[in-house]
């Protein structure tokens, strides 16, 4: 397993870190398998979705607003980030071919914060199928 860290800067916002899991593709030197990228945190996620036009990561965060922004129990008041964060999901599972992730020609990887700004890390596994 390797981690990487992403520092964000928003409270929400997504980051692009399709480069460094092909990072730690390429660095495997594993030519067809699996990647698996994890996110070891409540508050975040992981997403794959469009990656060529930019404005997608500002409509992502929009379309999530239909999460209420208040009247929960949790005490530490971040309770949307949780929810935002269990319908995104903590982990994606791509094919390797080729030495390359096996993504859609407009797709990328996206790191999601609904809890920031904050330190992050990112897990990515590679195996052999």
């Amino acid at each position: 397993m390797k981690e990487f860290s992403v520092r964000t800067e928003q409270q929400e916002e997504l980051v692009d870190i399709t480069s460094k899991v092909q990072g730690v593709v390429g660095q495997s030197k594993i030519e067809d398998g699996m990647c698996v990228v994890f996110i070891p945190h409540t508050t975040a996620g992981v997403t794959i979705n469009e990656n060529a036009d930019p404005t997608v990561k500002g409509d992502i965060i929009k379309g999530l607003k239909v999460i209420p922004s208040s009247g929960y129990l949790h005490s530490e008041g971040n309770s949307p980030a949780h929810i935002k964060a269990s319908i995104i999901g903590s982990s994606v599972t791509i094919f390797i071919e080729k030495g390359k992730l096996a993504l859609g020609v407009w797709q990328g990887v996206y790191f999601t914060e609904f809890d920031g700004p904050r330190q992050r890390s990112i897990w990515v596994k590679v195996g052999k199928l």
